[in-house]
């Protein structure tokens, strides 16, 4: 079937729309827009730029989508912000393109649910089966890893990476990078690992005893934190998802490590 667009809504003629696509009251999809099958736009949502949306989204009233950056460097280029399938961005979520500074897209992968006001911000990639609760934001070149959930009101600073299966605590600032696994209280602490999640989406046990006992081997406070990480890759170096972590810390990063409070 051809698209289905209310008489009020505003589609330049240029957009690339698949089949059954719906465009509700009032919306303004606009000429560099392409939107793949089954995509559904309830009334007043906006989708400009260069901007590419998989199939079967589902975008609530006000949610505006490929809106140009908020980088006061930026000068247009090629940029642009690419969506994949079956993401839900519910009332007055924002998602920005890329700057040509930061790499020129922002991105965000599968099956993402999206809650009211959520924002993701230029040069962002944002993975698979996330959950941003309401008004979850991400600063821009952040990097959100598969199935992590962003509690209500938390912020991630600028260049910021959270690793996969993160939990971040609702109200949270965080300024450093969360390892995969880890979970951050609201106050921006890590404080252990999202054993919750672990178990939800059905981690073994063997392997849960493993991620904590690798985990309180390298966030201790005897010793050497380098030496305490080395001591973790050769105690569980064939648990893929330790090394993960360990990946994790010892790659190159813009930001410090976000670590447990120090009392």
């Amino acid at each position: 079937m051809s698209a289905t667009i209310h008489p009020t809504a505003v589609v330049d003629p240029k957009a690339q729309l698949g089949s059954d696509v719906e465009i509700g009251p009032f919306c303004v999809v606009g000429p560099d827009v392409t939107l793949k099958d089954r995509v559904k736009l309830h009334a007043h949502v906006v989708i400009e730029g260069r901007t590419e949306v998989g199939e079967d989204c589902v975008f609530y009233p006000f949610a505006v989508i490929g809106g140009a950056p908020q980088d006061f460097k930026f000068k247009g280029g090629d940029v642009r912000l690419v969506i994949g399938d079956r993401n839900t961005f519910r009332e007055h979520c924002t998602a920005h393109m890329g700057t040509e500074a930061g790499g020129g897209l922002t991105q965000l992968g599968h099956d993402g649910y999206f809650m009211v006001g959520a924002h993701i911000a230029h040069d962002c990639r944002v993975g698979n089966n996330v959950w941003f609760a309401n008004n979850a934001t991400l600063g821009g070149e952040v990097s959100v890893g598969d199935y992590c959930i962003l509690g209500g009101l938390s912020a991630i600073h600028q260049r910021c990476r959270v690793g996969r299966y993160a939990f971040i605590g609702g109200g949270a600032a965080v300024t450093g990078e969360v390892i995969p696994y880890g979970m951050v209280d609201n106050l921006g602490w890590l404080a252990g690992l999202n054993l919750v999640g672990l178990k939800r989406r059905g981690f073994s046990r063997d392997l849960i005893h493993d991620l904590r006992a690798a985990y309180r081997m390298i966030f201790a406070t005897e010793g050497k934190f380098t030496e305490r990480v080395e001591d973790a890759a050769r105690l569980f170096g064939e648990r893929k998802e330790v090394m993960e972590i360990i990946d994790f810390i010892q790659s190159p990063s813009a930001r410090p490590l976000c670590g447990p409070e120090q009392r």
